[in-house]
């Protein structure tokens, strides 16, 4: 019997630079929490997230925390132990005043055994927290200093690196009790883990050309946790609806092993191959006849094979995913915690983040190794949606220690990891480390680590050996990126997986052309939240790109210049704020869909990419495609458009312009596409037509004749492909060089069940619309975003609000955008507007305000 305890709890401040108005004080307690959103529901501190306030709570982490409560129990025969799910980080836990245990690690699960300190009555727990700063900084100093990124030694803490701070993140290291902590009563024995393994009939697969049937095995690994010295014999049964087997333990045994056998199983896909059947499966331990049931667990699994082609070819070292004997074309996304204090994020959260990623017609996300193991919550959304999940072991840009007492920690964090995580068939990749053996090659750490460990133990042994041992169904990589090759770089764009930031740090955006890479697993470009997340966090009076708020919410080394450096060879330098941030925005979007589309096209020999970011953890200028309030960016919609199952593209090649159609569906693509080449008011001055014919999991590539795409006047014509259904366009000029007409649209706007639709018609060619709903109303979302119209064409955007909204406003210049806007001064636009009212158009501009222009 499990009781939580997760209520009447006190935290206080022990030691540490602790302010006046705190020191001493009690302080109710949240469990699951942690100490600094404690002190926010006290209104002790102001919200890190806002204005410059993150630099004030800084002495939280460098503070111990004392958290308290009490409860009632009653003795009873048999073992009371105390569970805690999640204490972060380095802990003891005193109950009555003895020392139950003491924890340094917040990736594992403890149990301790009550019964030297329960007493009937009332019964005081204790949990003190010692400061995670400090106690990093010194264990830094006993293990011996290791290279590590940003401002702490979080590599000698088993801590979520990140909140210590990030190129994305805040430094908020905090304290506390974050995940369920409760009394289990037990007697006899008890299930400690289960760990299903699945076997799927290889023959079955090799048979069928898309099988969606196979017969199936689910092998079930129990361990039993027996009560002192009893020996008795127990009985297990394992049950997947109506298949079961059923063993029975020798007398002191703790480790059992059953075969389910299920005929024709249904098959477990990823999004867009299939479905994502899921099967319960029942584990119950038995003691005596009639049977006694000790224990009991269920759980859920898929059937499905998961593996990595790393086969040596012409080129160097391939990597492709590949499920159910299927080559999967990785579109996906790096997931970090979707908040620093991250009890804060429930399981509705976390399935409305997934399905951000499925929407996108993403298909798998990784667990970026400087966060967390997340919650089942996670993995239950990603087995639900067919998001498949490539985990990082929890090591990330930085050396570690191979020593005690860090060995043991990552030893036993490890093994929990891989059993508790093992049967959701989302899980499709583990991956020893991110960064960390590029690192070492590349970022200076040789010298300063003067021969000491620094890894590669963990990565080239023991984290591969846990996985063949606990979890030998799935694939394991050292790190990301890896070469799969020995005396190989570890980032060499031809061998395995390659990270792209050179890119981000140093070039222009296009050159991601630059790269055949056969597996991106980073790559990425910044861009600012929503506006409406912009203007709730960061309150500077003039709000411009270089005020003080607003540069504390831009981790990045150098970040609001690589921004502009970004923005000039591709647009016009903005002179407001509002165009500050929908240029830049429009840029995140374009330099990454450029990337996605440039290596799709080059499918098979880029099998995958998965862009650096999904998420954000707090309101931050970021690569994430949603911001840290959950508001899509509009490089969301970029993604959701260059990640489609059948993606149409125009690529350069050495003679002149190719068309490409990628396609991930599971159906032959066969179209016949108008070819037009077209100025921007909508006159054709040559025209031919393209048949394509793509396989399923493939890519095809027709040249486009000379004759029909060498432009007359390349500023002012666009290369238009296209049927019914799919388009390409192609520019022969960067906007800020192209003669892109004055904004002219027209808007209606109408009010409809669930919020508004705004059709919108363009007089001339319009790049790029798109519709900014949230800044009329911060929870109004346009289905849609960065359409280019072309002359006399027309689209409608849904917005979803329950408000009533000013209808104008969702006409107005800064909410009704387009690339237009920012090659035209506000004189013109100011201009334009006067004479297509003359006309009756409700138009998309009017004038911005003269006091919001950058300074």
């Amino acid at each position: 019997m499990k009781t939580p305890l997760h209520q009447g709890w006190t935290v206080r401040a022990l030691a540490g630079p602790v302010p006046d108005a705190i020191s001493g004080r009690l302080i109710p307690a949240t469990v699951p929490g942690c100490v600094t959103t404690d002190l926010l529901a006290a209104g002790l501190v102001p919200d890190p997230y806002l204005d410059e306030n993150e630099g004030r709570l800084a002495w939280i982490g460098r503070t111990d925390w004392r958290f308290e409560t009490h409860f009632d129990a009653a003795q009873t025969s048999g073992r009371c132990d105390l569970v805690c799910e999640g204490l972060d980080s380095v802990a003891t836990v005193e109950l009555n005043g003895v020392v139950l245990g003491r924890t340094a690690n917040m990736h594992r699960t403890y149990r301790f055994d009550t019964r030297p300190a329960l007493r009937s009555g009332r019964n005081d727990l204790q949990v003190t927290f010692a400061a995670p700063v400090t106690w990093a900084e010194q264990m830094s100093q006993e293990l011996g200093p290791r290279p590590y990124v940003n401002a702490h030694p979080f590599n000698a803490i088993r801590k979520m690196a990140c909140n210590f701070g990030w190129d994305w993140g805040p430094d908020l290291p905090t304290s506390g009790i974050w995940r369920p902590i409760s009394l289990e009563r037990w007697n006899v024995a008890r299930i400690a883990s289960v760990r299903p393994l699945i076997g799927v009939d290889a023959g079955a697969l090799a048979r069928q050309a898309d099988p969606r049937r196979a017969d199936a095995t689910v092998t079930v690994h129990v361990e039993v946790e027996r009560d002192g010295g009893d020996a008795r014999a127990l009985a297990i049964t394992a049950s997947v609806g109506a298949w079961q087997a059923r063993g029975v333990t020798v007398p002191g045994a703790t480790i059992s092993t059953l075969e389910v056998r299920v005929p024709e199983a249904e098959l477990w896909w990823p999004a867009g191959y299939g479905s994502q059947t899921l099967y319960g499966l029942q584990v119950d331990l038995t003691d005596g006849e009639p049977a006694a049931v000790l224990d009991h667990w269920q759980g859920r699994i898929g059937f499905r094979t998961v593996a990595l082609d790393t086969t040596a070819d012409e080129i160097g070292t391939n990597l492709a995913l590949v499920v159910n004997g299927r080559t999967i074309s990785v579109r996906g996304a790096n997931w970090i915690p979707d908040d620093c204090f991250v009890n804060r994020v429930t399981r509705q959260r976390y399935r409305q983040r997934v399905a951000d990623a499925r929407e996108a017609n993403m298909n798998l996300l990784r667990v970026w190794g400087g966060g967390i193991y997340e919650s089942e919550d996670f993995y239950d959304a990603a087995d639900e949606m067919g998001l498949l999940v490539w985990q990082d072991f929890l090591f990330a840009c930085a050396a570690y220690a191979e020593e005690e007492p860090l060995r043991q920690e990552v030893i036993a964090e490890a093994r929990q990891a891989v059993t508790r995580l093992c049967p959701h068939p989302s899980l499709a990749v583990w991956n020893g480390c991110n960064e960390n053996l590029w690192a070492h090659e590349d970022w200076g750490w040789k010298q300063p680590l003067g021969g000491r460990s620094w890894g590669a133990g963990y990565y080239f042994a023991i984290l591969p050996g846990i996985v063949s041992d606990l979890d030998p169904t799935r694939p394991y990589t050292p790190g990301s990126p890896w070469s799969f090759r020995d005396g190989v770089h570890p980032n060499d764009p031809s061998n395995g997986s390659m990270h792209v930031w050179d890119v981000w740090n140093d070039k222009d955006y296009t050159a991601y052309a630059d790269y055949s890479p056969r597996f991106v697993a980073e790559f990425g470009f910044q861009g600012p939240p929503a506006w409406s997340t912009l203007t709730r966090a960061v309150h500077d009076d003039p709000l411009v790109p270089g005020s003080p708020a607003l540069r504390a919410h831009q981790k990045a080394a150098d970040g609001m210049a690589k921004l502009d450096r970004g923005l000039a060879p591709h647009l016009p330098g903005p002179t407001s704020m509002a165009d500050w941030h929908w240029a830049t925005s429009l840029n995140q979007a374009r330099a990454v869909a450029f990337g996605i589309e440039r290596w799709r096209s080059l499918t098979p020999r880029c099998n995958g990419m998965i862009v650096w970011q999904l998420n954000d953890c707090w309101p931050v200028i970021s690569w994430a495609a949603v911001d840290g309030d959950g508001r899509r960016k509009p490089l969301w919609y970029a993604l959701r458009r260059s990640y489609a199952d059948r993606l149409l593209t125009i690529q350069p090649t050495g003679a002149g312009l190719a068309l490409v159609a990628v396609n991930d569906s599971t159906s032959p693509w066969h179209a016949t596409l108008a070819v037009n080449r077209q100025d921007f008011h909508g006159t054709v001055h040559a025209s031919g037509s393209a048949t394509i014919d793509a396989p399923p999991g493939a890519s095809a590539t027709w040249p486009l004749d000379p004759g029909l795409t060498t432009p007359r006047d390349g500023s002012a014509e666009v290369l238009v492909v296209a049927d019914k259904s799919t388009r390409a366009l192609w520019f022969y000029a960067d906007d800020k060089d192209l003669a892109l007409p004055v904004p002219d649209l027209e808007a209606k706007v109408e009010r409809v069940a669930g919020g508004y639709t705004i059709t919108v018609t363009a007089a001339t060619l319009q790049r790029d619309v798109a519709l900014l709903a949230d800044k009329v109303a911060p929870a109004a979302v346009s289905d849609d975003m960065l359409i280019t119209l072309l002359a006399g064409e027309t689209v409608t955007f849904h917005v979803r609000t329950d408000q009533d909204l000013d209808a104008d406003a969702l006409a107005q210049w800064d909410v009704l955008r387009s690339a237009n806007q920012l090659l035209h001064p506000v004189a013109t636009a100011v201009q334009a507007s006067a004479e297509s009212k003359q006309k009756g158009r409700t138009v998309g501009i009017v004038a911005p305000d003269p006091g919001s222009c950058l300074r």
